[in-house]
Parts: structure tokens; sequence; C-alpha cells
């Protein structure tokens, strides 16, 4: 049977199908050293699935919105799509975009 797709994370709650669950959440979860270990498993599916189900809005208004902006940049200057000139662009965004969440912070 081939694997099903990866849940695609909305800005709502949606929810996943039982052969996604049943392919994407790990049988046991331990802690090491703080941190969840799954065996060695690969992760993304069971992460995706766990967005789904909260909702993008949900997991932004747990964090910083500077933490999401730093891994937005993180994330977005590595692909590799990216000339100079788009990249300026990002980083300047990016730092009006941080200027504003200081602002909201401060409230």
């Amino acid at each position: 049977m081939p694997q099903p797709p990866f849940p695609q994370p909305q800005l709502e709650p949606t929810g996943i199908t039982f052969e996604q669950y049943d392919e994407y959440t790990p049988q046991r979860l331990e802690l090491w050293d703080g941190f969840y270990n799954y065996g060695g498993q690969d992760m993304t599916g069971f992460h995706l699935a766990v967005l789904t189900n909260m909702r993008l809005r949900a997991a932004v208004s747990h964090v910083p919105i500077a933490q999401w902006l730093a891994a937005i940049q993180e994330v977005a200057l590595q692909n590799p799509k990216l000339d100079d000139a788009l990249r300026d662009r990002l980083v300047r965004a990016i730092a009006e975009l941080n200027a504003i969440a200081e602002c909201l912070e401060e409230k």
C-alpha cells in the first residue's frame, strides 16, 4: 500500500485520515536529554498532522512573532531560487516585520 500524503496544515483546524494517523503517529514516545525521541523515525508527517489538527493560527499564537520571522528568514534564505536581489528584498522585508513585531510585543 502506498504511503498516504502528508497532512497539509491550514489556518483553521482540519482533520487527518486514519491512514495518515496510522502512518505518521509514532508507536512510542520517549524522552532523551529533554527531547522527544521516536527511535530514528522521520517525524515530518507527525509534526504536520499535529499542526493540521491544531491549526496554524493557534501554533503561531503560542510563540513570539520574532521567532517565527527568524525561522522563516532562515528557511527562505536557503532556497536556491533566490537571487541576490530577492535575497536583499527578503532581508529588508523581515527587518520591517521585526520592527512591527517589536511594537506589538511592547503593548
